[in-house]
């Protein structure tokens, strides 16, 4: 039987491994360090608003033949008026990874269950109003349940989380594919910070056509270099009665002359799945679609 205990610091080189793992089969190239692990189990500064809800966190693994095999993340969110209604006195599984079964690990899918088993048991002991599931890596791109983790979406379901919220589309660019940059007659990009990244905003006639904003903060310095030339589209908004006039491509060709700027190669990009033009947009000026992800999953026993 696998041992299932809470996460020592020894482990913290085969946890990374397995955090990386299921990284690599999102996101291609990227790969986190022991230090980003590790931070991530702790406070969580970039969450600045959900993480400030968070009371406590628990880390805990399964053990075979002295190899963690498995791990998960747990979350417990305050129940007072300060927290968001959703997350008020709610029990998460923040992420839950194993080693999908292979001849050289047998038995990975029992301890992953029996970890399961425990991570369950956890949140019964903290009496929580909820549970939810998700699989938040600290890597870009990686959160909600990607299709690429079959194995993982099989364990939630044996242990009956069901998922109840959106499906997102996760895209990726060559920064080279995207549109390039043409002069266009009575349009002007001004280029100022945004909310989430450096925004370019288009005018014209006197009035905001529109904007987006790409992050190249993705790689932070105790991530391993490979991902130094990733970014991601933050915002991309079009103001209403502006649509049809090719801003949107626009936009795009001058957010990717900024990356080459940047240094960037690579940009991601994140649309709802049911936005069909959204996608659609992006697959023609050069994404591609990476994988899907399926965010929140509640816990809902038969």
């Amino acid at each position: 039987m696998p041992e299932v205990r809470p996460f020592h610091r020894d482990d913290r080189d085969q946890l990374t491994e397995l955090v990386n793992a299921h990284i690599a089969a999102v996101v291609p190239g990227v790969s986190v360090s022991v230090n980003t692990v590790l931070s991530a189990l702790g406070r969580q500064p970039e969450e600045f608003i959900t993480d400030a809800w968070v009371s406590e966190r628990v880390t805990l693994v399964a053990e075979q033949h002295r190899h963690v095999v498995a791990a998960g993340h747990l979350l417990r969110h305050r129940a007072d008026a300060e927290v968001g209604e959703d997350y008020r006195d709610a029990g998460v599984i923040d992420w839950f990874v194993f080693f999908p079964p292979a001849s050289f690990r047998p038995g990975t899918q029992e301890a992953a269950d029996v970890l399961m088993a425990a991570c369950l048991a956890q949140l019964a002991r903290w009496q929580v109003r909820v549970r939810y599931a998700d699989g938040a890596l600290p890597a870009p791109a990686v959160y909600g349940l990607p299709r690429v983790w079959p194995h993982i979406r099989a364990a939630y379901e044996r242990a009956d989380f069901r998922h109840t919220g959106d499906t997102e589309v996760v895209l990726i660019a060559h920064v080279a594919d995207l549109p390039r940059l043409e002069p266009r007659p009575g349009v002007t990009v001004d280029r100022t910070v945004g909310e989430c990244g450096t925004r370019f905003t288009a005018y014209g006639q006197g009035r905001s056509l529109g904007f987006i904003e790409v992050d190249t903060a993705l790689a932070r310095p105790e991530r391993h270099a490979r991902a130094k030339a990733l970014a991601d589209i933050g915002n991309l908004h079009i103001t209403p009665g502006s649509h049809g006039e090719g801003l949107e491509r626009r936009l795009l060709a001058q957010a990717a002359d900024w990356l080459r700027l940047c240094g960037v190669d690579r940009l991601l990009a994140y649309e709802r799945a049911d936005d069909r033009a959204a996608v659609d947009l992006l697959l023609a000026s050069g994404f591609r679609e990476l994988t899907r992800t399926d965010r929140r999953w509640e816990h809902r026993p038969r």
